[in-house]
């Protein structure tokens, strides 16, 4: 009798139809560092990072409330005679995106995030364009590599100058997964055609609400509450849905957003039921629920 397959997460939130909106992490400081691996199952404690770097920046994360990665080419081969850095501040009007190139990894320290979170600078140089950061930690979860590192070479084949494989983004069952930068647009369950197609309709100004998982500069409820909107109208425009506010109270969470001269209010309902309770990730050893967000209403203000 052959053994029975591997569990794999992302193949069971595709059985159990799981919704992809409204699952990107919440953060808007990022920064990525250069390092052709292996990284590991935690990439900043496991790679061969100079000694203490890595928990110096998990502090820096903690302290800036930033998301730090590894990256590197889909080739492995590194970015010229340095290690390759950036910063982006995914703000939801403004976003902005910095670079250079250091001549040691622990310069990395030397970056001020602080500055750059109040709109400043960190010391490196403006950065145009936008960069399409896809998972490939397989030792995190396998479903990032399997899912990932086809996605990675298919976009790096055709935006080489925009594509790195990254480490751990967050939502393994939605793989593969991809955060493009630096507005802070989350995407799954891509494939190599339907991740070129996301990123030709970013580069135009369009994103794809098949596979939006949601912009990493709200929270969770809100970005439901755009992608909600965004399908109900017909949307797709980056820039043509600008949220004003939002409110929250006993799971419910209302936000307003202006779109074209009009101002709606969408009101989702987020949940946690236990009886959904499943394997989130491949390495789970614990089943917990799944995280849903419902439509109650969609209203345009008179």
């Amino acid at each position: 009798m052959s053994p029975a397959p591997a569990f794999r997460c992302a193949a069971e939130s595709l059985l159990r139809d799981e919704p992809a909106a409204g699952t990107a992490t919440h953060v808007r400081t990022w920064l990525l560092l250069e390092h052709t691996g292996p990284w590991g199952a935690d990439a900043l404690l496991d790679a061969r990072l100079p000694e203490g770097l890595g928990p110096a920046l998990k502090a820096l994360a903690r302290e800036h409330r930033a998301k730090v990665l590894l990256i590197r080419r889909f080739s492995s081969t590194p970015d010229g005679d340095g290690v390759r850095v950036f910063a982006a501040y995914a703000d939801p009007l403004r976003p902005r995106l910095e670079s250079g190139v250091l001549a040691d990894e622990r310069e990395v320290l030397d970056l001020d995030l602080g500055a750059f979170r109040s709109g400043g600078t960190t010391g490196l140089a403006a950065y145009g364009g936008a960069l399409f950061c896809v998972c490939t930690n397989g030792r995190h979860d396998a479903c990032c590599a399997e899912r990932g590192r086809p996605v990675a070479q298919a976009l790096d084949r055709a935006h080489p100058a925009e594509t790195w494989e990254v480490s751990h983004i967050g939502g393994d069952r939605f793989a593969g997964n991809m955060v493009v930068l630096p507005h802070g647009l989350y995407y799954g369950r891509l494939d190599p055609v339907s991740a070129l197609a996301v990123a030709g309709a970013h580069l135009a100004g369009e994103l794809d609400l098949d596979h939006l998982r949601g912009r990493s500069s709200q929270p969770m409820p809100v970005q439901a509450a755009e992608i909600f909107l965004r399908r109900q109208l017909g949307v797709t425009r980056e820039p043509d849905v600008v949220l004003t506010g939002r409110t929250s109270e006993a799971g419910v969470t209302t936000a307003g957003f202006a779109v074209a001269g009009a101002e709606y209010d969408v009101r989702v309902r987020t949940t946690s039921d236990p009886a959904t309770a499943t394997r989130l990730t491949c390495k789970a050893l614990r089943e917990d629920p799944v995280p849903a967000h419902e439509l109650l209403s969609v209203t345009r203000r008179s």
